[in-house]
């Protein structure tokens, strides 16, 4: 008991100046103006479509890249440039995932790659704004307009980089670029939720 007592406070001592130094701050005041990359390892895209009607079917992309050029007294200046690897999806089922890298889905031998970039910035609130850009996805290019929301900003207390985070949200329809595969036994709408951290260079 004494041991496990003693562990347990020594892992509580470990991990409290992680805790303590937490900075994130929702304060849009406190955003730094600059160049800023994607943040991979923590940024997640997120898809969802309806299955049949009896479901909601979740997928996610990994390895996502990309810049963010900002000025918080000029949010119209924004410029986003993000790339994601569509051999990265992922559905937690392997058979799936498979299906979906395949031609008769997203052919990721052909299209390796899914690319967005703003074309305008609309400030909606002071933690808010329109994104619109244009998506390249299975070899095609249109236009899509997405919500962005603030979350935080401040040094990252592991790798002490000044980080930005926002939540990105959206819809399209698959159709529209080429992926017309069991539409609309599957959903044709696919929304997108979009997490995304960056780390001022």
């Amino acid at each position: 008991m004494y041991r496990t007592a003693a562990a347990l406070a020594f892992a509580v001592a470990a991990f409290a100046p992680v805790a303590s130094a937490q900075v994130a701050d929702s304060d849009p005041g406190k955003v730094q103006a600059g160049t800023y990359t994607l943040e991979t390892n923590h940024a997640r895209v997120l898809f969802a479509v309806s299955h049949m009607g009896f479901s909601t079917w979740y997928g996610d992309f990994t390895g996502a890249t990309g810049t963010l050029k900002l000025d918080p007294k000029n949010p119209a200046s924004a410029a986003l440039s993000v790339t994601i690897p569509v051999a990265s999806v992922s559905t937690t089922n392997a058979k799936l995932d498979d299906e979906l890298k395949s031609a008769d889905w997203f052919d990721a031998a052909k299209f390796p790659t899914i690319s967005f970039t703003t074309t305008k910035v609309t400030a909606t609130s002071p933690t808010t704004a329109r994104v619109t850009g244009a998506l390249t996805f299975h070899g095609v290019t249109k236009p899509v307009d997405l919500e962005a929301t603030y979350k935080a900003s401040g040094a990252n207390p592991m790798s002490k980089a000044f980080t930005i985070g926002f939540e990105v949200k959206g819809m399209l329809k698959r159709s529209d670029f080429g992926v017309t595969k069991y539409v609309p036994l599957i959903g044709d709408d696919v929304t997108l939720i979009i997490s995304a951290p960056f780390e001022k260079k």
